[in-house]
């Protein structure tokens, strides 16, 4: 089923992320975490993509495969594009449709030294504009609520948004943020430039300190002051971040849930006591 006709039949989705492990056993420990998800009836999972092709795409594959024979739900499959030519995105997009999978999320992909640029796709809307013309994909588009750390201002954010949409991105995920209005304002922006997909926060839960400081400084999100005064105060004991973590969380997803966005998409980190947690909170809300 296509990411979008759910999106179209249904008020308010629930979805997860998940990332393929790094080694080839850790596909079969996976499915602790999968057997959870499945169980909290999700609208679809996403899978991250091992950027520079080689063992990190095939996975990638491998799980999505999974969640989709074994676990009966729609997978969405991360495609970033930076370090691909059109021959290999088109060897990708074939794999992808013989394995009947039909949802992309087109990523541009991390700019690093140690990846260089096949010089075929500069964007996701590029990769999105080629693909269209050959393939019956739905696809997804990543959206930043603060800035992408590239774009200059929020009007140079929308207008490349509006590009992605414009070329065929019928949902956008948002990147992760810590304090709602944030959100609120950037859907605001998004329709007043006509930009008239669902627009799905992106929440993440705080139960790593060091983690959440890495994806924050990478994605460019602000910390709120509650939120601050959480990691400071409980980043040494585990037990107390992820508890405060989790409850931080839940207020976040019931203010917008309540606000009548069209959905929650949750960022597991491969965690299934999260996704329970998460689940459990809100069970009599989505």
């Amino acid at each position: 089923m296509k990411i979008s006709d759910i999106y179209n039949n249904k008020k308010q989705t629930l979805s997860f992320e998940i990332f393929p492990p790094k080694k080839e056993s850790g596909l079969e420990n996976i499915d602790e975490t999968l057997s959870v998800l499945a169980e909290l009836n999700p609208d679809f999972i996403s899978v991250t993509f091992g950027a520079g092709g080689g063992t990190g795409s095939k996975r990638t594959l491998e799980l999505a495969r999974k969640i989709k024979e074994e676990y009966k739900v729609e997978p969405v499959v991360h495609l970033t594009c930076l370090t691909y030519d059109k021959k290999q995105i088109d060897e990708l997009a074939k794999e992808l449709q013989s394995e009947g999978i039909e949802n992309i999320l087109a990523l541009r992909g991390d700019i690093t030294p140690e990846l260089t640029p096949a010089g075929d796709f500069a964007h996701a809307s590029d990769l999105i504009s080629y693909l269209k013309k050959e393939y019956d994909f739905c696809f997804l588009g990543a959206c930043y609520p603060e800035c992408h750390a590239e774009s200059a201002d929020m009007i140079d954010e929308i207008k490349h948004l509006r590009t992605k949409v414009d070329a065929g991105a019928e949902v956008l995920l948002s990147q992760l943020f810590f304090a709602n209005e944030i959100f609120y304002n950037f859907s605001e922006k998004c329709k007043i430039a006509g930009i008239d997909v669902p627009v799905v926060p992106g929440i993440m839960p705080v139960i790593n300190a060091s983690q959440i400081k890495r994806m924050v400084s990478m994605c460019n999100a602000s910390f709120p002051a509650r939120f601050k005064r959480i990691i400071d105060k409980y980043e040494d004991n585990k037990e107390a971040l992820f508890d405060a973590g989790m409850s931080y969380a839940l207020t976040q997803i019931i203010d917008l849930l309540v606000s009548d966005i069209p959905g929650i998409h949750l960022y597991t980190m491969n965690n299934p006591k999260v996704a329970r947690r998460i689940c459990e909170g809100i069970k009599n809300i989505v």
